[in-house]
């Protein structure tokens, strides 16, 4: 391993089996494939020079690292590179200095990376991590990728903690397996945010996704992963008949007062929530949600105060009466996908609006009038009228059954003849 590192080479301990190399399987690795953490932590901190024509760097592949690897505080040069490898304990780098590190396919305990900080990547995809990982306030200098990794709750219930977390570019999470709360408190992301495929499941506590705050300068995808060999390329829309992994959810989702450059993008994502548990987008900015996703049948969808150009839907994903809150919702432009009926319409206003409450109404009259659909509008303005109709007493309940019956409340005014 020790001339591995000096000339940059890969050191394999790997037997060939398949069965007997998988770092997640039960199959025993013996001390002829172990190596001890404080000798990994002497090479990346203190190593030997590299031989003439050669850049030194640590890659190791299907070994076991026995004790704690424990590099907090310290500044990596090297390129380190694990791969098929098992920790036998946790891994702590907090307020480390890496160039870039990557750990593939790895069975690691558990993660602590709190204020680490990276110039290039920090990747763990296909990673087993069975007590939770912690990059609270971690720097990313490019790319965080956990693509494929599946992701066990600490002890206080988090997968990922990752509060004030700073992306330089993508961060890639797709066909991830989060078991508990993601936790991604006012974290910052320089390009997109991508979930593609990915399954979070928080039955222990009330979110599955707690990322209020959250600023991405482009989009974030809770869409569909395609399935196969070789993958498709992550930002990629699947052709047609390409067998497909969608994003799945089953806990709350918060992400208020969150700002996205690009978009909100949702389609075929499914939510399985509990009654007392919401998709929340309270007071969040961007330029386009597409909500494409399938109708919660339990739990509430809240837009209050979010602020959008562009609502792409589908009729069939809104939840029902009771089940949606837009007090506050602004939007520019209705690009329905598939038929969306205006009677539909109507209904999905009145199922934000347990009260009367004009707003919905007027805010959906007015996008209609301005996109040219005057009739329509009038129509949602008449809806309004009548709504209002059932809260008042029994006297105004009549006169408006007249104005109703007469002139339809003055946007019919035909009918007088």
């Amino acid at each position: 391993m020790w001339q591995a590192f000096r000339n940059g080479s890969v050191y394999d301990l790997r037997s060939g089996d398949a069965m007997a190399d998988d770092p997640h399987g039960g199959h025993p690795w013996g001390p002829e494939r172990s190596v001890r953490a404080r000798i990994v932590c002497w090479l990346l901190l203190e190593g030997p020079p590299a031989l003439s024509g050669r850049v030194s760097s640590l890659k190791l592949s299907g070994l076991q690292i026995t004790d704690v690897l424990d590099l907090a505080g310290g500044e990596i040069l090297p390129y380190a590179e694990l791969k098929h490898c098992r920790f036998e304990k946790e891994i702590l780098v907090p307020e480390a200095k890496f160039t870039t590190l990557r750990l593939v396919n790895c069975s690691i305990p558990r993660v602590e990376a709190a204020r680490v900080h990276t110039e290039g990547d920090l990747h763990l995809p296909r990673c087993r991590i069975h007590n939770g990982m912690r990059l609270t306030d971690a720097q990313i200098g490019t790319d965080l990728l956990i693509n494929q990794a599946v992701i066990y709750r600490d002890r206080r219930g988090n997968s990922i903690m990752g509060d004030g977390l700073s992306v330089g570019q993508d961060l890639q999470a797709e066909m991830m397996e989060s078991h508990g709360q993601l936790s991604l408190r006012g974290a910052k992301i320089g390009v997109s945010f991508s979930l593609r495929g990915s399954k979070l499941a928080n039955p222990y506590g009330q979110r599955a996704l707690n990322a209020p705050q959250m600023t991405v300068e482009r989009t974030l995808y809770m869409t569909p992963a395609a399935l196969g060999d070789p993958p498709m390329t992550s930002g990629m829309t699947p052709p047609r008949g390409t067998r497909v992994q969608r994003f799945e959810c089953q806990g709350g989702i918060r992400l208020d007062d969150g700002r996205f450059g690009d978009a909100v993008d949702l389609a075929q994502a499914r939510f399985t929530l509990e009654n007392d548990q919401e998709v929340s987008l309270r007071r969040v900015q961007t330029p386009e949600l597409r909500f494409l996703g399938e109708a919660p049948q339990r739990g509430k969808v809240i837009l209050s105060g979010m602020k959008v150009v562009n609502l792409i839907d589908k009729s069939t994903s809104w939840p029902g009466p009771g089940g949606l809150q837009m007090g506050g919702f602004s939007y520019e432009n209705l690009v329905p996908l598939g038929s969306f009926p205006l009677s539909r319409r109507l209904s999905w206003v009145a199922a934000a609006t347990a009260e009367y409450n004009p707003e919905p109404y007027e805010k959906l009259a007015t996008v209609l009038r301005n996109g040219g659909e005057d009739a329509d509008a009038r129509e949602v303005l008449l809806a309004k009228q009548r709504r209002r109709r059932e809260t008042l007493p029994l006297a105004a309940k009549l006169w408006g059954f007249a104005q109703d019956w007469t002139v339809a409340y003055g946007y019919r005014p035909g009918r007088a003849a």
